[in-house]
């Protein structure tokens, strides 16, 4: 008797998870474009990126977290930058930060207008270097460093996005 090859998909296990992360997060995307995240359901998504609800629940807990992890992913090369550097300065800190937002500012224009930048907060925190398990000076250095960026990055948003990083730069407290 023949026997007939198993349908086994080419896909590692990675590559199946990287795929359904991309097909998520790209419909998540895209149903921000029309509507605020509280009106997009599990299953809408689900549906519009071809995955199931298991997939989802395997990777994220929420909604939310989908862009979180995507503004992480897009952050890493900042967060490399940073930690190349020994000890950087908070001019260079913000040169890094917004210069990322201003090469991805589609995204960060669509995250402001959802009400969605609270979500860059521990992002940015992480970035400085925050840690509460850190020695008490260095957990409220960083902390200090990381809450004054994020600050300036809601005023940013509230000021429409306008604002250069040079500009910015040269407005940092001596």
């Amino acid at each position: 008797m023949e026997q007939k090859a198993k349908n086994v998909s080419p896909f590692s296990n990675e590559s199946r998870n990287a795929y359904v992360v991309e097909r998520l997060t790209s419909s998540m995307l895209a149903l921000l474009e029309e509507k605020p995240i509280a009106e997009i359901t599990i299953s809408e998504l689900c549906g519009m990126a071809g995955v199931g609800r298991t997939s989802f629940y395997r990777n994220y807990e929420d909604k939310e977290d989908i862009i979180r992890a995507y503004i992480r992913r897009l952050f890493q090369d900042q967060a490399d930058k940073l930690k190349a550097s020994p000890d950087p300065s908070v001019k260079e800190t913000v040169q890094i930060v917004f210069s990322h937002f201003e090469e991805n500012r589609d995204l960060y224009s669509l995250l402001n207008k959802q009400g969605l930048v609270h979500l860059l907060k521990d992002i940015i925190l992480e970035l400085c270097g925050f840690d509460p398990e850190q020695e008490l000076a260095a957990a409220y250095s960083s902390a200090y460093v990381g809450f004054f960026l994020y600050g300036w990055i809601e005023v940013w948003f509230r000021r429409g996005m306008r604002d250069t990083a040079e500009e910015l730069i040269a407005h940092l407290p001596q």
